[in-house]
């Protein structure tokens, strides 16, 4: 880990990190539905960038649109998913953790910058302000700007927007491939499976505490 003095902004992704996991909610489903553990996670795999989920998240398809073909994509693969059900699961998930809230207004306090990184949809080609806009000084949605995690050129595009090198700037996901990513351009990471920990790593990183 670099020395606090050399990181300059900090990029959070939204689901799973500052605010409750997408992924809980999958798990939920699947366990509800009576669906082998992974199995959604795995169709979004195999789908890859041309399947329905990854068009999705770069804004090629408004969640309404979605549903049809990921439904197919999950046939494919051999899972029966409705659509609608699992997208309005994850949906519920969305509640922001105050922990990391006050983490990233200290963020802020001390004159470091705060991204926002989220791989996320647009509902009915309608874009409304996320909610947690306010809290960030650059806000990047890979179905606004046509890119998602783990492409590349998603976290240069955030760099870029706040002024800072890649090797200036630290990444906090819960996804092992976005952080993977993220590490080869310079940045320094930190995986987030419990938010306390995490916000404990990153104030060792940054040099000052970011949680109670």
């Amino acid at each position: 880990m670099e020395h606090s003095t050399s990181i300059e902004a900090v990029i959070f992704d939204l689901g799973g990190v500052v605010m409750d996991s997408p992924l809980h909610a999958i798990v939920r489903y699947e366990r509800d539905h009576g669906l082998p553990a992974g199995a959604v996670n795995r169709v979004v795999v195999e789908s890859g960038e041309a399947g329905a989920w990854s068009r999705l998240e770069r804004g090629e398809l408004t969640l309404e649109a979605f549903l049809s073909p990921f439904e197919d994509d999950c046939r494919a693969s051999g899972v029966a998913v409705n659509g609608a059900r699992l997208m309005a699961c994850i949906a519920e998930a969305g509640v922001p953790r105050p922990p990391m809230l006050e983490a990233i207004r200290r963020i802020r306090a001390r004159g470091l910058r705060a991204a926002a990184l989220t791989n996320n949809w647009v509902r009915d080609g309608a874009r409304d302000a996320h909610r947690l806009h306010e809290h960030f000084d650059v806000f990047v949605e890979s179905a606004v700007v046509g890119l998602r995690k783990p492409d590349p050129r998603i976290y240069e595009l955030t760099c870029g927007k706040l002024g800072v090198a890649p090797s200036r700037a630290a990444f906090l996901d819960d996804i092992g491939r976005n952080l993977k990513a993220a590490r080869a351009l310079g940045m320094s990471t930190i995986k987030v499976d419990d938010p306390d920990t995490a916000l404990r790593e990153l104030g060792k990183l940054l040099g000052f505490s970011l949680i109670d």
